[in-house]
């Protein structure tokens, strides 16, 4: 076992957050949101109208960038450049927009180094697109959450009306489909499930038992060695 450190990958609207973040509570880890800092170079570059087909314009904007996550009482605070961003990056617009950032390769070199980094102690729950199959390949407990198209597009329509907005389901439906489409044919890491990760299925699971799922998975490698 390379490192103590859990990496969880899955489609968008899989619950990878959430689950993340409770996961991390429970044991006592530090969590690490990626697609945040995705989502704030996607909100960085709308702010200045960047070209996100451009690699170039994305990369030497992301070097000028302070791109951070702390963490509080209340859980990861995303800041880009000073400004707390953590309820702008959630937007319906930085959504649709946060995995065109992504799909470059020198722009997911960049951010692959930050989030090593980060788990350089070997004691985070990652989560995000290529944890167990790039960033931390020697993680100790991988896991591949996913689930039905209707229920992550339900989840996503049921959080943005709890924010205040009208979204309408048939378009974030059809949103995740272009992202599940362009997160598993980029050229650069690409959305697969790792060898030795362990596929959850959480359509039908309650937030609470893929939690005690992952938990019990953890303990059982842990324990091993």
């Amino acid at each position: 076992m390379g490192d103590y450190n859990i990496a969880i990958d899955g489609p968008a609207g899989a619950g990878k957050s959430s689950v993340a973040q409770q996961v991390a509570k429970s044991l006592h880890m530090t969590y690490v949101d990626t697609g945040a800092m995705y989502r704030a170079l996607a909100l960085l570059a709308l702010e200045i109208q960047c070209d996100l087909e451009s690699e170039e314009q994305l990369v030497q904007l992301l070097t000028a960038s302070t791109i951070t996550l702390k963490h509080d009482e209340h859980g990861q605070r995303v800041i880009a450049n000073g400004k707390d961003v953590t309820e702008e990056i959630r937007s319906q617009l930085v959504s649709r927009h946060a995995s065109t950032v992504a799909k470059h390769p020198r722009v997911r070199q960049l951010m692959v180094e930050k989030q090593r980094e980060m788990a350089r102690d070997g004691h985070v729950v990652m989560d995000g697109r290529d944890i167990g199959t790039r960033v931390l390949p020697n993680a100790c407990c991988k896991i591949f959450l996913t689930a039905s198209v209707e229920e992550r597009a339900r989840r996503r329509y049921e959080q943005l009306l709890a924010k205040g907005e009208k979204p309408s389901y048939q378009e974030i439906y059809q949103e995740i489909q272009v992202r599940d489409q362009r997160d598993r044919e980029r050229a650069a890491s690409p959305l697969i499930q790792a060898d030795d990760a362990i596929l959850i299925d959480t359509t039908a699971f309650t937030l609470e038992e893929v939690v005690s799922q992952i938990i019990a998975h953890y303990q059982q490698k842990v324990g091993q060695e």
